[in-house]
């Protein structure tokens, strides 16, 4: 691939992502199970040869289904959306975006959390020496 593999893919094909992620693997009837706003079970379906197609899923003919399981991990999934969200809404300042994170009423951290996160500061500021 030559983008990351998040930025390649469309609202509902992320959402179709998560479920996979959190199930571990699914057939199509599952999905639509799993999807807040239930699409159409053909949408779904063909959502699911799109993202086979771009290489981020696989299927398995399991008796009379399709079950379908991501090809990449999550965790590169999840650091390419990082990446663009940081650069999409941060101008590319990881710094904003942990601060905004900070900051954010929706997302206030407990004191055991902040005190985890100095701590990861702490770690990278010894990595990084001058």
């Amino acid at each position: 691939m030559t983008q990351p593999p998040q930025n390649q893919l469309s609202r509902r094909e992320r959402q179709i992502m998560d479920v996979l992620y959190r199930l571990g693997e699914a057939g199509a009837a599952e999905i639509v199970d799993h999807l807040s706003d239930r699409p159409a079970y053909n949408s779904v379906r063909v959502t699911l040869g799109i993202l086979e197609r771009k290489g981020v899923v696989r299927h398995r003919r399991e008796a009379n289904r399709y079950v379908y399981t991501p090809t990449v991990p999550a965790e590169t999934m999840r650091e390419s959306a990082l990446r663009h969200l940081v650069r999409t809404f941060f101008r590319g300042s990881s710094s904003k975006a942990v601060l905004t994170l900070l900051d954010s009423p929706s997302t206030r951290l407990s004191k055991e959390e902040l005190s985890e996160l100095a701590a990861w500061v702490e770690a990278a500021k010894r990595e990084q020496r001058p």
